[in-house]
Parts: structure tokens; C-alpha cells; sequence
């Protein structure tokens, strides 16, 4: 199985599961990954529910 890779810039982690420090969401029934960075730099728009489309 693969590392688990960020959806916004390709960083992978060290492990198959997301550290405890990356976010999750669900966008049109798929589950997107999101590094500790990206997380951050975004999290307005995660918890806006905004489609990565927009950020």
C-alpha cells in the first residue's frame, strides 16, 4: 500500500495512515488528504466546506 499523500501539494508521509496532524475531507464522495502545511494555509476554507477548487 502507499504512503499517504497529500492532495493539495504531493507530500508524503513516513506511513500507509495520515499522521494525526493532517486533515481529512470528503469532496464528491472521495476522501482528500491534506499534509499539516496545507492544512493550515487553508483551514478557513476546510471549515467553510469549500471545494479545493476554490482555495
Amino acid at each position: 500500500m502507499p504512503n499517504a499523500t497529500c492532495s493539495l501539494c504531493g507530500h508524503q508521509a513516513d506511513t500507509e495512515e495520515a499522521p494525526l496532524t493532517w486533515a481529512t475531507s470528503v469532496e464528491n464522495g472521495r476522501k482528500l488528504l491534506y499534509c499539516d502545511r496545507c492544512a493550515r494555509d487553508n483551514v478557513r476554507s476546510i471549515e467553510g466546506k469549500l471545494d479545493s477548487a476554490w482555495w
